[in-house]
């Protein structure tokens, strides 16, 4: 699998004209190495060429990094450590990159600084992108990749069922966050995938808004959305609730922004620009009068990263990928009132989405 993925590279290589790729992204390098490795502020990099890949990265990373990849193999040739005073540059360039002319990097992730380091060193070499390639390689799920999102989906609904048992009146939503992020870790989540959000009465109208001390009390929205990291890959899910009966404007606004997310559903066919999947949904929202309050792209990809590639908006024409997975997520956020979201992850198949997570989506009154 992941000298498959080495080799689709060399291929993008050889089609620009690079002699060589200095792949800088941990997430890139794990994904094409399976050597997952966090350098903090250090440099980690794998260099790779028609005829070898090397991989560099922190002194203290090197004996774990002989261990995950079993030494020098077919797939990595040489493992080099550097040290903190070292220049990371003239590592590489001393270690297989002294005859680049044309280096591949991914320029979304490389910062100026280090830009600036790289071609000092080589001497102004040609500096081509293959960070867009990667992540349509990315976009691409295998079966094996499918199965670990699938997990992280039932992992984290669990994890909402369980922490919808504490909500009770006075809670506060930064207390509810902390029941789910217990609960997440002694269900064997990793980590979670982002910060948690949950958000109470007149805050479900902020979209990315930030859980505090606000209590939850009868008769407002609650807004949740979660997601696990589970062995290297990401789950996303939002359900919104109703604290008591809900009145006839929040049944409308709940039942739009469902039927949207639906419609969006619907309209996820391989070969179809992804900005269909955004107009399916923001056209039934428009539709019912609250179009100015649709204030987000319906999705973002899912993988790896809890966003990555593609973004699901109503420009982006690019058409949709076989394999690929992301969220579909409309909302209704109307200031003074509250906010629905409702979101799915999807697998896109020849049949169209196959939605990876399966929470009920009927409005639901919680009992307080």
């Amino acid at each position: 699998m992941y000298l498959e993925r080495l080799n689709s590279v060399r291929e993008e290589l050889q089609s620009m004209g690079a002699e060589s790729a200095l792949i800088t992204s941990p997430l890139s390098v794990a994904y094409l190495t399976g050597f997952v490795c966090d350098p903090h502020e250090r440099f980690l990099g794998l260099l790779l060429r028609d005829d070898k890949a090397v991989l560099f990265l922190p002194s203290l990373e090197q004996g774990k990094a002989e261990s995950v990849l079993g030494g020098t193999n077919a797939l990595i040739q040489e493992i080099v450590g550097i040290q903190d005073t070292d220049n990371p540059y003239a590592k590489v360039k001393q270690n297989g990159g002294a005859a680049a002319r044309c280096i591949a990097v991914e320029k979304e992730y490389m910062k100026l600084s280090q830009a600036e380091q790289l071609t000092s060193v080589f001497g102004n070499p040609v500096l081509n992108d293959v960070g867009g390639f990667i992540s349509k390689l990315r976009n691409r799920k295998s079966a094996d990749e499918i199965l670990k999102i699938r997990a992280a989906a039932e992992l984290v609904e669990d994890v909402l069922a369980e922490g919808l048992k504490k909500v009770k009146a006075g809670i506060t939503e930064i207390e509810i966050v902390a029941e789910l992020e217990y609960i997440m870790k002694r269900k064997g989540a990793d980590a979670p995938a982002f910060d948690t959000m949950v958000l109470a009465g007149a805050n479900s109208a902020l979209p990315h808004g930030v859980p505090g001390k606000t209590q939850v009390k009868e008769g407002g929205f609650l807004l949740f959305d979660l997601g696990v990291f589970k062995d290297g890959y990401c789950s996303d899910i939002t359900r919104t609730f109703v604290t008591g009966e809900p009145s006839t404007k929040q049944r409308h606004i709940y039942d739009t922004v469902l039927k949207a997310e639906e419609a969006a559903i619907r309209a996820v066919q391989i070969g179809r620009p992804l900005a269909e999947v955004d107009r399916a949904a923001r056209h039934v929202i428009e539709d019912e009068g609250y179009g100015q309050y649709f204030t987000h792209r319906t999705g973002h990809g899912l993988g790896l990263e809890v966003h990555e590639y593609p973004s699901v908006h109503g420009a982006n024409e690019e058409a949709i990928e076989a394999g690929a997975v992301f969220t579909i997520e409309p909302g209704i956020y109307v200031p003074g009132v509250g906010g629905v979201r409702i979101e799915d992850d999807i697998h896109v198949t020849s049949q169209g989405a196959e939605v990876l997570t399966s929470f009920p989506k009927t409005l639901t009154r919680l009992d307080i």
